[in-house]
């Protein structure tokens, strides 16, 4: 199971069904689109306090942002 590549996968899709380009969703968490795209692309990954910041935002749980639940 590879977390970096589920994160990445679903922080896009939660993105885009939520119609947010990356500076908008970066605008609304305070997050640098630099860092999102980075994320998306899997090439870093968050720390744990932002990846509980964009759960809440999303309102979704963290182990569905990192893909170990549906």
């Amino acid at each position: 199971m590879d977390i970096r590549k589920n994160f990445s996968k679903r922080l896009k899709e939660l993105r885009l069904d939520n119609n947010l380009t990356q500076v908008q969703l970066g605008e609304k968490t305070g997050i640098s689109q630099t860092s999102l795209a980075k994320w998306e692309n899997a090439e870093r990954s968050p720390s744990i306090e932002y990846v509980a910041q964009l759960a809440l935002f999303f309102n979704c749980t963290i182990e569905y942002l990192i893909g170990l639940s549906d």
